[in-house]
Order: C-alpha cells, then structure tokens, then sequence
C-alpha cells in the first residue's frame, strides 16, 4: 500500500482504495490510528477478512497433511481420487484423479458438495490451470445398469487413472475417497474416509468430478427436456420424478434404479 496518510482521503476514498487489496496487520494498525469512525469500520472489516484468511490457511495447511507425509517419503505423483453421481436416477458416474504440485495453492478449497456451484466453475479452472495432472472417467447409465452402480464407480475411477498414465503422469501413490480401495490396481492406495474434507488431491478431484458431471447434465437437459435435469442433475427431485411420471424414463435413466421403475 503507497498511501502513507490516509487522513488526507475521505471516507468513501479509502474505502473505494481498499476494495480489492489483500489486509495486512500493519495496514488495520494505520487504518486505526485515524480518528474517523469509518475508517475504525474499514479497519474491523478488514480485521475480519484477515482473520477469515488465517482460517482458510490453517485449513488448507490441515489439507495438504496426508500429500506432504508422502511426498516426504518419496512419493512424488499422488493422485487424488473421487467420484461423482451414485446416487442420481440418470446420468453416468463420474470420477476424477487429480496430481498436485507441492506449490499448488487454492484457498477455500474443499469437498465440492460443501462450495457454492459459482466457486465449483472457479476452483474447477484453478485446478486445471495448477495441477500437474488430471483424468477424468466417465460411465454411462447403461453400464451401471449392467454391473451396479458400486462396480461402475470403481471403474471410472480406474479410466481416470488410466487417463493419467497416458499423459505421461502414471501416479505412484493413490489417495481414494471412502473406506475402500480401487479393485484391480497394483499401485500403492489409501483409503480416506471423509477424504473430499481431508485431503486436497481428493477435494480437488472432487470438484473435477462435480463440474465435468453437471455440465453433461446440462447438456442432457437439452436432449431429454421434461425432467429438469440441468437444475436436478439427475437426482430425484419432485421435478424429475414428475417427469418420469408424465413421460417415463429416457435413455439416459438408470433402469436398475427402483425410483425409475415407476
């Protein structure tokens, strides 16, 4: 901050210069030298927001505990797992494996269920502009009708996985939300339950998966209107099983689903 005295600013002028600065305790020590009780307001605010700040840090630090353990141990290339659309009554199944950098850095970030669909679409492009790698698998309706929805999870998980090993980014260690491991995979894993909130690999892959489904949903909507699938993406909300009432399932739905068997 250049300015050195901001009693020579009136009110609204510091108040516009401050908008979009990052506080600091000097500069809420400075403010609140000044006399004026609306300078004293802007110097609470930004205590505030500094101390708002120091939470989302401290949280974010808590989240980089499992990958900083590891890549102490030499395990570089941990890719983060999570999936996305157990439980809807369309749609596929999607997951996400995302590879961090230790510089990665991304306030606020958690599980995707836990953000706004505003900051999702924010963080979503962070991710993918920070990350050293992410994979993305994708399973229909048809197939989690044909092996079950657990099954079908699992394998979007592993093409996610795979999508990596084709960039040239094959992970060496596996974080993986829940309390089960991938099947099939010879590649050192941990299961993390509650990992979307513990873990930042997991979170960052959680979001992934969130916003790569709902964009498909939102496309769906367009092919098979009726249901409400860009606002329900494919959960069974009033509007979506009034529409299964009115036009029966479209080839998007999930036979195997009792809510679709009206």
């Amino acid at each position: 901050m250049e300015v050195k005295d901001f009693s020579r600013l009136t009110v609204n002028q510091v108040e516009n210069l401050l908008k979009n600065i990052e506080p600091t305790p000097e500069l809420i020590a400075r403010l609140k030298e000044d006399s004026r009780i609306g300078i004293h307001k802007i110097a609470e605010r930004l205590e505030r927001k500094l101390a708002y700040i120091k939470e989302l840090e401290s949280k974010f630090e808590r989240m980089l505990e499992y990958e900083k353990a590891y890549w102490e141990q030499g395990f570089y290339r941990i890719a983060g797992v999570d999936e996305v659309g157990r439980g809807p009554l369309a749609g596929p199944v999607v997951a996400a494996a995302v590879i961090l950098k230790p510089e990665f850095r991304l306030l606020g970030l958690n599980d995707s269920k836990q953000l706004t669909e505003e900051k999702r679409e924010e963080f979503y492009e962070e991710i993918l502009n920070q990350a050293l790698a992410v994979g993305i698998g994708i399973v229909d309706n048809r197939v989690i009708d044909e092996i079950n929805i657990l099954q079908a999870s699992f394998r979007a998980m592993s093409l996610a996985l795979e999508q990596l090993a084709k960039k040239g980014h094959e992970p060496d260690f596996i974080f993986v939300d829940g309390r089960h491991p991938i099947p099939g995979l010879i590649t050192f894993q941990r299961p993390i339950v509650g990992g979307d909130e513990e873990s930042a690999s997991i979170a960052a892959a959680s979001i992934v998966a969130k916003v790569t489904r709902d964009r498909i949903m939102v496309e769906m909507a367009k092919k098979y209107p009726g249901y409400g699938f860009e606002r329900n993406k494919g959960y069974g909300s009033r509007e979506h099983l009034e529409g299964l009432r009115k036009l029966g399932p479209s080839p998007i739905h999930r036979l195997s689903f009792s809510q679709v068997k009206l």
